[in-house]
Parts: C-alpha cells; sequence; structure tokens
C-alpha cells in the first residue's frame, strides 16, 4: 500500500518543528505527532503597481523551498522610495526597487537597481579587476605607481581622457 503524502514528506523532508505528545490508551503509553500547520495573512506585495483583488478574492497560498520564487514573481513585491540624493549632496532621489525572488534582496542586486549607484558598483569590480591583475605583477605595479606620483603624466591623462568621455557619454560616470 502506498504511503501517504505526509508520511513522503517527512522521510525527505523532515519538518523543522515537530510536536509530539504521549497519549496513555490501555495502560500502554503511545506517542503522537502533531503536524505543525501555519497560515499567514498579510500583504507582501509593498507598494503595488496594480491595485490588488479584494480580500474575499484571494486564495491561500501553499510556500515551500521549491516554489519560493514562483510565488514571489506573483506576488512581486516593490517599492517606491524618495531617499535624500547623497551622491550629489542636494534634493531627493527617487528610486523604484522590484523583487522577483528571494536573490533580488541581496545587497549587490539592490544597488543594481538604482542606475548611479549601479555605475559605482560597476567601477568598484573594475578596481577589484585591477588590483587582481596587480597582485604578483610588480611592473604594472611600478607603472601605476610612477603615474600616481608623476603628477604631469597624471594630468595629460585626465586631459586625454575629457575629450574621450565628450565623445561617448554612455561611458562618463551617471551624475
Amino acid at each position: 500500500m502506498a504511503d501517504s503524502l505526509q508520511k513522503w514528506v517527512g522521510r525527505n523532508r523532515p519538518p523543522r518543528v515537530q510536536i509530539t505528545y504521549d497519549v496513555e490508551i490501555g495502560g500502554a503509553v503511545e506517542k503522537k505527532e502533531l503536524p505543525l500547520v501555519v497560515g499567514l495573512l498579510a500583504d507582501l506585495s509593498g507598494q503595488p503597481a496594480q491595485p490588488l483583488p479584494k480580500l474575499k478574492a484571494r486564495r491561500l497560498v501553499e510556500i515551500d523551498r521549491d516554489n519560493f520564487n514562483e510565488v514571489m514573481a506573483k506576488i512581486a513585491p516593490r517599492l517606491d522610495l524618495s531617499v535624500p540624493d547623497t551622491y550629489k549632496g542636494e534634493g531627493n532621489l527617487k528610486i523604484e526597487l522590484n523583487f522577483k525572488e528571494f536573490d533580488d534582496f541581496h545587497p549587490e542586486a539592490v544597488v543594481r537597481q538604482v542606475p548611479r549607484l549601479a555605475r559605482l558598483l560597476e567601477v568598484r569590480q573594475q578596481l577589484r579587476d585591477l588590483l587582481g591583475k596587480l597582485d604578483g605583477n610588480d611592473e604594472l605595479d611600478a607603472l601605476l605607481e610612477n603615474i600616481v606620483q608623476n603628477t604631469e603624466e597624471l594630468k595629460s591623462l585626465r586631459s586625454d581622457e575629457a575629450p574621450a568621455a565628450e565623445e561617448s557619454p554612455a561611458e562618463a560616470p551617471a551624475a
């Protein structure tokens, strides 16, 4: 006879919370296990782009580790924020954050949704790559050290870079 789904889940994915109690039946103590079922009623969509259906029309959704991202995509949590613009130092910056899967909550994923911060993250990665290339490359290290210490060469590099930045504004850092 086939085992029930509950027994299959118990064997293959044991629950983290196990509630048991002892029952005395006919003088013998028998251990009984109670299943843990949790229901949560919440609006987890933040500031949805589309209005949510009426409460009566909403249905319970079963969530587990296998379908979490699918449920997140259906809920489509979203935030509209207005935060102080510390990059320019004046006014506020409007930000829209969308979350479609659990990984969208990681700091780097949030930063990628803000264009100014995404550019800074890209520059940070380029600096990391440069540090990786410098590791063990004494010739490149000496060349860069010479450029940094020699201000005339540094100014000439900046002046050479300025016309190139004007020609391709997409490459220039976002203000």
